[in-house]
């Protein structure tokens, strides 16, 4: 078989529900915020037992948004996206599994009735062909994807997909399974450890050369949890090898810049996101005080300025005047020693 219909078996047959994983990749409800218990409460219990993911993919400030879930599977997080985004909003699943959809159409009548309101569809097809679906390149206003692109064979075309279908400021937010170094084929080729999530894992900095190069200049890690691989067997199969259950989001911002870059910019959060009455958190380095003035990069301000979370701060600065790499963001000045004056000449070699 090749990796789509190993996926496809795994997911479609092999698995009965969440309790089969060989892993700790699905999160506990314990891990869940409160805020969202609510809404995984009003979903049906048969598409939650069938929830396969690795991390919770529902953003803050959805209300009337287009959403796509790649790889939806049951329909777990499509049905508590639906509640976020309300009546105004949509949401689309697509998945390439017959058992996994059906599962999700068949609850979707259900689900309307408890929401209220009908703005789900499901999709079958393949993340790494989304170009032949119907879907209006720069029609969504957010991208989720649960513990998915990992089990992908051309992991760069499902991020080319995603730029082409995300609209300017758009976003992508989603969980992934990650490796501390690259997977040798030994575990690659492994059925069970690739569908587990663990075999098609990303060496974690070739996640953010392939982010790079398909355009999201600057990847923001969220979250992030140590795997375990409950099965003696697979732990054995896979030695030494980390394994992290990641959340990232990646903008799609034509003027980011691969660094970090000053230009004395700072942004105050109003306190007005949903649920985020004292403090915005963007990413796992920027938890942003109600009323604070906070000193951002440039990257940063575009991501707040330049998105759906606008309205909610004010803005300080502007990009005429620089001041070159932003202090803690990881990266300093290469050079031994910064002169304060002329520089002695240079004896020759």
């Amino acid at each position: 078989m090749n990796t789509h219909e190993n996926v496809q078996d795994y997911y479609g047959k092999q698995l009965l529900s969440s309790s089969d994983l060989k892993t700790d990749a699905c999160c506990d409800i314990s891990q869940v915020p409160g805020w969202l218990k609510p809404l995984l409460s009003r979903i049906h219990p048969e598409v939650t037992s069938r929830y396969y993911g690795c991390g919770l993919v529902c953003p803050t400030l959805l209300e009337g948004c287009r959403v796509l879930d790649l790889g939806s599977g049951s329909g777990r997080d499509v049905y508590a996206l639906a509640q976020l985004v309300g009546p105004t909003g949509e949401v689309v699943g697509i998945d390439m599994t017959d058992q996994q959809l059906a599962i999700a159409e068949r609850y979707r009548q259900h689900h309307a009735s408890e929401f209220g309101y009908a703005n789900v569809r499901f999709l079958k097809g393949y993340i790494e062909r989304l170009d032949e679906l119907e879907l209006e390149p720069g029609s969504f206003d957010v991208i989720v994807s649960n513990c998915v692109i990992n089990l992908s064979p051309d992991k760069d075309a499902v991020l080319a997909g995603v730029m082409r279908l995300l609209k300017p400021g758009g976003e992508f937010y989603f969980s992934d399974v990650y490796a501390d170094r690259r997977v040798p084929a030994e575990v690659r080729d492994d059925p069970v450890l690739y569908g587990e999530c663990l075999g098609g894992a990303l060496y974690w900095n070739d996640f953010i050369t392939l982010a790079r190069r398909q355009g999201f200049a600057d990847p923001r890690l969220v979250e992030d949890r140590p795997l375990e691989v409950v099965d003696p067997v697979l732990l054995a199969k896979v030695g030494s090898i980390c394994f992290y259950s990641v959340t990232y989001r990646l903008f799609k911002l034509d003027a980011l810049e691969a660094d970090c870059e000053d230009y004395g910019q700072a942004v105050i959060y109003k306190g007005t996101v949903p649920d985020c009455p004292e403090a915005f958190s963007l990413d796992g380095h920027h938890l942003i005080e109600t009323g604070r003035v906070f000193p951002v990069c440039g990257n940063t301000w575009r991501m707040l300025h330049d998105t759906r979370f606008r309205a909610h701060f004010d803005f300080v600065g502007d990009f005429t005047r620089h001041y070159g790499l932003f202090a803690g963001c990881g990266k300093v000045i290469p050079f031994d020693k910064a002169l304060g004056g002329p520089a002695e000449p240079a004896p020759c070699c």
